[in-house]
């Protein structure tokens, strides 16, 4: 039996830190099964988080200068980590952080060099995932449907709350996946506002009022409208939500309280066009799942059919980091790691390059 011991690296829109997974993959009757052994989250410095969230604004030099940095900023992080839990490593799989996400002019952007990132590690390193779905006309966008597919099928909806909300399930034997719109983006945008990173179990949230006026502009953003599969980055969050936030004049409290009826009022309207009347399971991870205001808000509004299921908090947190490291051992592998009926693409990919350390 052949095993993968492989360190998934994530860093999300929500710009909480850096994510590490340590994980082993194996096959079993011809699925495949994993285990996460070993995990730590790395919070981002005000100077760092302020860094990657204004990379969109650089030069070209100075992004490819941030992209070199960062890197080797990954890889120093990745072997303290190999050190610290004595870790033998077969490779690296890392997403990087966008920067940019353009899919309708066909580009998409990771900071973290690869090269950077096997050099200062000293192992190998799989990366650049979006870049081949992009040059085959796709979004670059969602990669995480794959785990889903193969490591979570056991359930009906596989909804990841990070910084944007997006949404996974089969549909006539394909997988169907897009980003549904905001979830922590908006929440933590307005808690730093105030000084804080998020507002913890949703508590603030909970105490506020709806903004009817900001709910409604929230609910008419254009990008619902729009059909999948389709994805949304950091840009289209600066160019249409900040302004509606900003133009708001009311209590840090009822602003959030809004953003999380928007929130959950948006994902419970997906799930209902593509549920049935059986009983089905909606399977929740990402920093999202750990806010207890906004479970309890988005189980008032789905249908009495759909079970939320929220796992243990090592799912919640790692999932990505873990599916991460999944699609490097797929492409370790040369199987798909890139589905077409989720990303658009002509058709589907084994995506990631591959860098050795020098």
């Amino acid at each position: 039996m052949n095993k993968y011991k492989v360190i998934g690296m994530m860093s999300g829109t929500s710009l909480d830190g850096l994510d590490l997974a340590f994980c082993h993959f194996w096959k079993h009757k011809d699925r495949w099964e994993f285990e996460i052994k070993a995990t730590k989250s790395i919070s981002y410095t005000p100077e760092m988080q302020n860094e990657l969230k204004d990379a969109i604004h650089l030069s070209a030099e100075k992004l490819l200068q941030l992209h070199n940095e960062y890197g080797s900023w990954l890889g120093a992080r990745a072997k303290e980590f190999i050190a610290e839990n004595n870790l033998e490593t077969d490779f690296i799989a890392s997403h990087g952080h966008t920067s940019h996400h353009r899919p309708e002019l066909g580009l998409t952007f990771q900071l973290g060099s690869g090269q950077h990132l096997a050099n200062a590690s000293g192992h190998q390193v799989i990366c650049d995932f979006r870049i081949s779905d992009l040059a085959l006309g796709g979004q670059g966008a969602p990669l995480v449907p794959i785990g889903d597919r193969l490591l979570f099928s056991a359930y009906d909806f596989c909804l990841n709350l990070g910084g944007i909300s997006n949404i996974s399930f089969e549909s006539k034997g394909s997988r169907i996946a897009y980003d549904i719109g905001l979830a922590n983006m908006i929440l933590n945008h307005i808690t730093r506002k105030i000084g804080l990173n998020y507002d913890e179990n949703g508590t603030m949230a909970k105490s506020g009022n709806i903004n009817p006026e900001m709910l409604k502009k929230l609910n008419d953003l254009n990008y619902y409208l729009l059909p999948h599969p389709k994805s949304i980055g950091y840009e289209w969050f600066l160019e249409e939500v900040v302004p509606i936030v900003e133009a708001t004049k009311d209590s840090t409290e009822n602003l959030l309280h809004t953003a999380v009826h928007h929130i959950c009022e948006k994902i419970a309207q997906q799930v209902s066009l593509n549920s049935g009347k059986q009983a089905q399971k909606l399977f929740i991870t990402g920093g999202g799942a750990l806010n207890t205001f906004l479970i309890e808000t988005l189980k008032q509004k789905l249908n009495k059919n759909i079970e939320v299921v929220v796992p243990e908090k090592k799912i919640i947190e790692f999932k990505e980091a873990l599916v991460f490291a999944f699609m490097g051992v797929l492409r370790w592998e040369r199987e798909i790691n890139v589905l077409k009926t989720v990303t658009g693409a002509k058709r589907d990919s084994s995506s990631g390059v591959i860098f050795l350390p020098n």
